[in-house]
């Protein structure tokens, strides 16, 4: 069993930066790709990128590629989602997700989710 802990979620005015932090419980985060996905209202849940156990390989969709970066200290079980030039399309509930896979891009492959933080972006 794994929990997933979010936080660092907020308001930020377009073209800010935020970072998100996923604190993982248990001795088996490193047996896991880390992923973070969004979810804004009247759509569906939404892959954002992920990193592979060791942290050698990460994926992100097309509309953040070159302003997020995530990353993760398996010493300290945590995974960060980096966000910069942030647009008010952002806008969303983050979600940290764990998953067996090695690449993980979708929800249905994903074992464990946390509770979700809100990030909200204004123009």
């Amino acid at each position: 069993q794994v929990q997933l802990v979010e936080s660092g979620g907020g308001l930020m005015q377009a073209g800010g930066s935020l970072r998100l932090s996923c604190a993982a419980s248990g001795r088996t985060f490193s047996s896991y790709t880390m992923g973070w996905f969004r979810q804004a209202p009247g759509k569906d849940r939404e892959f954002v990128g992920s990193i592979t156990r060791t942290g050698g390989y990460t994926l992100y969709v097309d509309s953040v590629k070159g302003r997020f970066t995530i990353s993760r200290d398996n010493a300290k079980n945590t995974v960060y989602l980096e966000m910069n030039s942030l647009k008010p399309e952002d806008t969303a509930v983050y979600y940290c997700a764990a998953g067996l896979v090695y690449e993980l891009r979708s929800p249905s492959a994903v074992n464990y989710w946390g509770q979700g933080t809100q990030v909200t972006i204004s123009s």
